[in-house]
């Protein structure tokens, strides 16, 4: 679907993410590249302008003369992004952007390459180029070298390239000149080109609408809302760090929660919870290929903690430390800092990760289609990590918010303690390991019981989100979907009802109504949003259910796609982009609510 929109305000997250698997760029709806992190997801900002538009925001534009509209569309069921810019006389350009994905000699194919081609598609248009990289956030700017058909930008960590057929001498001035043909840019690391320019655009395009197509073609999407699913699993499966099967919160640092709020978070590493339900998602799908390329990365992280603890998060190439700092140099969205780099939640504890490794890997036990079925060797390493699970039941921790001044025994924590249990039995039982099933069942009884017990409040007729508490938390909702509870049970019915008095703004859900270390939350989180859509599903409010999922369709920006958080009264997106949970959510929710394909076939 083709979107025409008015030029976009700076500082707006209707942007589209194009990438490989190995890097991704974010573009604004006048075609500027807006964020690009290299060598990989979690790099430097070499294109930083959605942190700061000053002098020291770098960003890489095609401008048109006289811009009037523009128009930005995703080529059906690809990652290719195209982006019309008409000026005052109806004159225009269309740009192409993608970063190349296919399969060649015998892997995949994803270069460290950004495709730009612009072609005029009415009458002669002015543009201009500008490309204005920069080096460590933004304080550097690079040296700048050319050739006959490049141009080289030498910083100190890396040196990029731009290989075109454009001519040299205006990107280089940033000179407007009239577009008379199409024209290529191929930006990625310091190396020459095997054939021409425009000959490897027109390939790699070409290529990679073939790689993208087929992939989508291969989904079990559900009957309705089939685009939505399809742009919301090319995105999650664009959040995939290949080389090593990390799969990362969002592609950027420190968009706020909400205006000024200081909720300014880099979500550019893999948490093991939101990575669970990313995998999840996509086998729901039957797209099994990021569950397989995920576990290789689990697997080293379990193996690495032995029977020890594991942290919430890590670095896509498995790093443990993960410092905090802010970046001074950058003044961050629409002005809103701290821009912070690094991520001090990765030092806490949080004791639903371990329920969430075993149900990330549970399916690969069960499912025959797989390449690497799991077997009697990952079921002792996982055997660990359950037993863990097991020590840290009832403990206080951080909780999944990832509360920085506060422990509780969070209700959420325990379920997961629970989850890891009762997987980890059914696991057994397809092993024929009757013993060791019936060793997990018994801990996943006691837990049951005691958690519908102590999470229960008789003052708020719900369950609350710690043992003996009385404050409400959305994620007390996973009780139905990870199956402690039977939904029609009147008390978890009543834990909705009392949820939505309290944490809801309309359609909307914020995650909990306590106060926490920056006050209350003013946005609605969009995956709780998302969580009362399954709940409201499975107590039997089928279309209340129908109509918050379409007002979080229409909540998604002109692309398609979902940051973190909408602020209930303007529906403005807020906090990191795209997020990975909030895509899940739309994925979980069609495929839920649905009517089934033999409904019209």
């Amino acid at each position: 679907m083709k979107h025409s929109l008015s030029p976009a305000l700076p500082g707006s997250l209707g942007l589209g993410m194009i990438g490989n698997c190995a890097i991704s760029a974010l573009i604004d709806a006048q075609a500027r590249m807006v964020w690009c992190c290299l060598p990989r997801f979690d790099g430097d900002p070499v294109f930083n302008a959605l942190l700061e538009p000053g002098e020291n925001g770098g960003h890489f534009a095609i401008e048109v003369e006289h811009l009037a509209s523009t128009e930005q569309w995703y080529e059906p069921n690809t990652a290719i992004l195209r982006t019309r810019l008409l000026d005052k006389a109806g004159q225009g350009v269309e740009i192409t952007d993608f970063a190349p994905r296919f399969f060649s000699r015998s892997r995949y194919f994803r270069p460290m390459t950004l495709v730009r081609r612009v072609r005029p598609i009415q009458g002669s248009p002015r543009i201009r180029v500008v490309l204005k990289p920069r080096f460590d956030w933004g304080q550097s700017p690079p040296r700048v070298t050319h050739g006959s058909n490049h141009i080289r930008y030498v910083g100190e960590p890396m040196t990029l390239r731009v290989s075109t057929d454009a001519p040299i001498a205006h990107v280089l001035a940033g000179q407007p000149y009239v577009l008379t043909r199409e024209q290529n840019f191929l930006l990625g690391a310091d190396e020459t080109l095997d054939h021409g320019i425009a000959d490897t655009a027109r390939m790699f395009e070409q290529e990679t609408q073939d790689y993208w197509r087929v992939w989508s073609q291969r989904l079990a999407v559900p009957l309705e809302w089939q685009d939505a699913v399809i742009r919301a699993a090319i995105t999650l499966k664009l959040s995939v760090f290949e080389d090593t099967g990390a799969i990362v919160a969002a592609m950027t640092t420190s968009i706020p929660e909400s205006a000024d709020s200081g909720r300014n978070w880099d979500y550019r590493y893999c948490w093991l919870r939101d990575a669970f339900f990313v995998v999840r998602a996509l086998n729901s799908l039957s797209e099994v290929g990021t569950m397989e390329d995920y576990l290789r990365w689990l697997g080293n992280v379990v193996t690495d903690a032995g029977s020890g603890h594991i942290q919430p998060l890590y670095g896509i190439g498995l790093e443990r430390d993960l410092p905090e700092a802010t970046v001074p140099t950058l003044s961050g969205y629409r002005g809103m800092g701290p821009v912070r780099v690094g991520n001090q939640a990765a030092e806490h504890f949080q004791h639903d990760v371990y329920g969430n490794i075993v149900l990330g890997a549970a399916q690969a036990f069960h499912d025959h289609r797989l390449l690497h079925r799991a077997g009697l060797a990952e079921f002792t390493r996982l055997e660990r990590v359950g037993e863990q699970a097991v020590r840290v039941y009832g403990q206080p921790d951080a909780g999944m918010w990832e509360l920085r001044t506060r422990a509780r025994v969070h209700t959420s924590s325990a379920l997961m303690s629970w989850a890891a249990c009762d997987r980890l039995a059914k696991i057994a039982v397809s092993l024929a390991l009757p013993e060791r099933a019936d060793y997990w069942r018994r801990h996943a009884a006691h837990m049951q019981r005691e958690i519908l017990d102590k999470s229960w409040s008789d003052k708020r007729c719900a369950f609350a989100e710690s043992f003996g508490g009385s404050e409400l938390d959305a994620s007390v909702l996973l009780m139905a979907e990870v199956g402690l509870i039977d939904a029609r049970d009147p008390r978890f019915v009543s834990t909705v009802n009392a949820m939505e008095a309290s944490l809801c703004d309309g359609p909307y859900m914020r995650r909990y109504e306590a106060a926490d270390d920056f006050g209350k939350p003013e946005t609605a989180f969009n995956i709780c949003t998302f969580w009362r859509i399954d709940a409201l599903a499975r107590i039997g409010r089928q279309q209340e259910a129908r109509t918050i999922f379409e007002t979080m369709l229409a909540a998604r920006n002109p692309l398609g796609l979902l940051s973190e958080d909408t602020h209930p009264d303007t529906g403005e997106m807020w906090g990191n982009f795209p997020q990975t949970y909030s895509m899940v959510g739309i994925i979980n929710a069609a495929v839920r609510l649905s009517a089934p394909w033999d409904s019209v076939i």
